[in-house]
């Protein structure tokens, strides 16, 4: 097994995650197996607890793992299926939960594993650390059988952060552990530029580098992060004081997306540092990265703009839905649309907001308005749900595309109980308790003293129950799909037979039949809500079936998709195989706003945004 450890300085938000997903999808194309580790430092068990303005979204597995949102990034770049165990935390290290499969040093200590001596952070949690990574880094997760030949390894944090010691230590006596030949150290770092001088300043890095190497560990290899390239005097400047060969110094410069990342590197031949400090020259091929190549350059074309409302409670930090925001971006560059994220803070459309504040009122209505479809992704709490209904409310009397996850579909339904059957106190049992007319309840095999790892979690079976609907027919017309799911109420079983006969669709259940899983208005253009997360497993050649019906339908095109669906797409299980292939002609889209810039996303306050 060969290890590939990419490490951050000088300060947080870098891009550790897109490069280490980037080193990952280039070796990949080399013809190597490669797998991923994102280890976070926090004492956290995982990420479910937190709040996404803590620390981004939380992103759910197959198996049920709330991970750190960098697992998505590994997942999208590489099309693969990891596990829970692939990130690791401090507190699964100290105290794991009963969902780990990995003891933790407490468990061990309680259980007398270590024969009655003083249990240390070195060598005990040191030495726990890196049987983790050995373990899991030989799981496949490409759908294959035998062990991956790459691991790629992240750490959270930044170099000389106090809770990552720990994991440094680690580290550094793991790479002596593995040998020379099976481990690189790649490390990220920041080459800024002063406006006042306009000169790329190489000191930080410098420092970091010194500080990385004083805590035992020393690169191999610098990418260095700026506006622009760096400049070749600044590479032999920061070649002599890091005591990195000159050709190991990589530029990664801003670039119109993403996508061109693991080009930049490929351009700059990293990916042939890494492989001879690996000594894998003689094993892997040159990168075949053409659909790759094809598609980051179809998305800097696109010029054609649809507009999603995107309605939320997290609307001020865009990582809170960075999977939704990924999912569009998919479907959006398959459909040929350049997307435009318009940013609507649910609690902005709220009755009370007009009287608190009537510009942002105004501004929050003038965005859904003006927006091709609306977007209500998932939530939790009572804060913003209001703005939400009337958001659902908004879509389904003006025959708007719409398609709600989770919390969204749960509004959907309270909104239609509301206006349609006249139950003016409908709600959520979590918003209201005492409501007489709980359209959305607790599920019963929750928890409501346990918050962490006590939800619906993970990949669960959905059986269509009407395979004449939009959701049915996007997904290949298939009789049952497998999606990711991270809930604790669901829509009450006892009301649907009311909610059903005045209009609503029920068109996806679990395998019980009990627990509802896709709702639909037949009569409407794209009004979908789906209990799952549909999100979390779309992928830029594989875009998610219900994210490309928004896309199509916000285009006035969904009729022309529903058709090349079915006939060009092959989907097992709910899971897409092969890349997209979707050709859309004759086709009038419906209002798509144009004379933004090109390369941005307009937020709700009109500005651009990069993603």
């Amino acid at each position: 097994m060969k290890y590939v450890l990419v490490t951050g300085g000088v300060v947080s938000g870098l891009g550790k995650g897109v490069t280490a997903s980037s080193i990952g999808l280039l070796l990949k194309a080399c013809g190597l197996r490669v797998t991923s580790i994102k280890i976070d430092p926090y004492l956290n068990t995982d990420a479910g607890t937190m709040s996404p303005f803590e620390h981004g979204e939380v992103f759910v597995l197959d198996d049920g793992g709330e991970v750190d949102l960098d697992l998505g990034n590994y997942e999208r770049f590489l099309d693969i299926k990891l596990t829970r165990d692939h990130n690791i935390t401090t507190g699964k290290i100290y105290q794991a939960s009963w969902f780990i499969s990995i003891p933790s040093v407490i468990d061990k200590e309680r259980r007398g594993d270590y024969l009655g001596k003083t249990v240390q952070v070195v060598p005990h949690i040191t030495d726990a650390i890196q049987e983790w990574i050995e373990r899991v880094a030989m799981i496949p997760v490409d759908g294959k059988s035998g062990s991956p030949d790459v691991c790629v390894i992240e750490l959270g944090g930044t170099i000389g952060d106090i809770e990552s010691m720990p994991f440094i230590e680690a580290l550094g006596q793991f790479s002596y552990r593995v040998g020379t030949g099976n481990f690189c150290l790649i490390h990220v770092s920041l080459v800024p530029v002063l406006n006042v001088v306009g000169e790329q300043k190489t000191k930080p890095t410098q420092h970091s580098v010194r500080q990385l190497r004083g805590l035992g560990l020393t690169p191999h290899i610098l990418t260095c992060r700026s506006t622009t390239a760096l400049e070749e005097n600044v590479k032999v400047k920061v070649s002599q004081f890091c005591h990195v060969s000159a050709e190991n110094i990589i530029t990664l410069h801003d670039v119109p997306n993403i996508w061109h990342i693991p080009l930049l590197l490929r351009d700059q031949k990293a990916h042939e540092a890494i492989l001879k400090v690996l000594n894998l020259l003689g094993k892997a091929g040159k990168p075949a990265l053409d659909e790759w190549i094809s598609r980051a350059e179809k998305c800097d074309k696109l010029h054609e703009p649809v507009h999603i409302a995107m309605v939320g409670k997290y609307t001020g930090l865009s990582d809170s839905y960075l999977s939704v925001i990924k999912a569009l971006v998919h479907a959006s560059v398959s459909h040929g649309k350049k997307l435009f994220v318009d940013w609507v803070p649910a609690s902005d459309l709220e009755v009370a907001t007009a009287k608190e504040n009537p510009d942002a009122y105004k501004a929050a209505w003038k965005l859904l308005k003006g927006a091709d479809g609306v977007l209500v992704p998932g939530g939790f709490g009572d804060r913003g749900v209001q703005g939400k209904i009337l958001a659902a409310k908004y879509a389904r009397e003006n025959r708007v595309p719409f398609l709600g996850i989770c919390l969204g579909m749960q509004i959907a339904v309270i909104d239609f109980a509301r206006s349609v059957l006249g139950l003016k106190d409908a709600n959520s049992t979590e918003f209201d308790p005492n409501t007489k007319n709980p359209c959305v309840i607790f599920m019963p095999e929750g928890s409501k003293t346990q918050m962490g790892g006590t939800m619906r979690l993970g990949s669960r079976r959905t059986i269509f129950h009407v395979l004449d609907c939009k959701s049915a027919k996007l997904y290949g017309t298939r009789n049952f799909i497998d999606e990711r799911h991270r809930h604790r109420y669901e829509v009450n079983p006892d009301m649907v037979a009311r909610l059903e006969k005045a209009g609503l669709s029920f068109t996806g259940k679990d395998e019980t039949g009990r627990r509802m899983e896709i709702v639909e208005l037949p009569n409407h253009p794209y009004f979908v809500g789906v209990q799952f997360h549909p999100e979390f497993k779309s992928r830029p050649g594989k875009p998610s079936p219900l994210f490309l019906g928004l896309i199509a339908a916000a285009c006035g095109e969904l009729d022309v998709a529903l058709h090349s669906c079915g006939s060009q797409r092959t989907v097992t299980n709910g899971t897409v195989n092969g890349p997209t292939k979707l050709k859309f002609r004759n086709a009038t889209p419906a209002k798509c706003t144009k004379g933004l810039p090109d390369g941005v996303y307009s937020n709700g306050n009109g500005n651009g945004i990069y993603l």
